[in-house]
């Protein structure tokens, strides 16, 4: 990710999609959910960035790699490049839409748990073996929730 990428994220509140390739089969352990196997691929993490900074602030602590781990995927980051980012400017809470939208079309929940510790979804981590048509997953995501605002891919 360069910063001129970061430059162009919206201050303001939203859901993202923070898209990162892993090169090859890893065992990795975070936290209390112990060790999960990481297989190569696409994974998409899901979150909400409704803090000060917004989705700006939010994507570049995740295109950093945290010396010290704060959140489920800065574990899953030290190994995984970001390639891209997903974003809809919105102060509603929508990581749980996107989170079942992304299961449905094809995700796989590797790591039970995984970004979800405060909610009910099963993760907040998906696994792709090839990654998703993101115009596919926007027009599936307005047939849904069709109050959703737009998408950036």
């Amino acid at each position: 990710m360069t910063s001129s990428f970061l430059a162009g994220l919206p201050p303001q509140p939203g859901v993202y999609a923070v898209w990162l390739q892993v090169a090859e089969r890893l065992t990795l352990r975070v936290g209390a959910l112990g060790e999960w196997a990481v297989m190569p691929g696409d994974w998409v993490y899901v979150g909400s960035a409704l803090g000060p900074g917004g989705l700006r602030a939010r994507v570049a602590h995740h295109a950093r790699i945290a010396a010290r781990p704060h959140w489920h995927i800065d574990y899953l980051r030290r190994h995984a490049v970001l390639t891209t980012v997903w974003y809809s400017v919105d102060s509603r809470r929508r990581e749980h839409q996107w989170a079942r939208l992304f299961q449905e079309v094809g995700g796989v929940v590797a790591a039970p748990g995984f970004g979800s510790s405060d909610c009910r979804c099963p993760a907040h981590l998906f696994h792709f073996p090839q990654r998703p048509d993101g115009a596919a997953f926007v027009a599936a995501l307005r047939a849904r929730y069709p109050d959703h605002p737009p998408v950036s891919l």
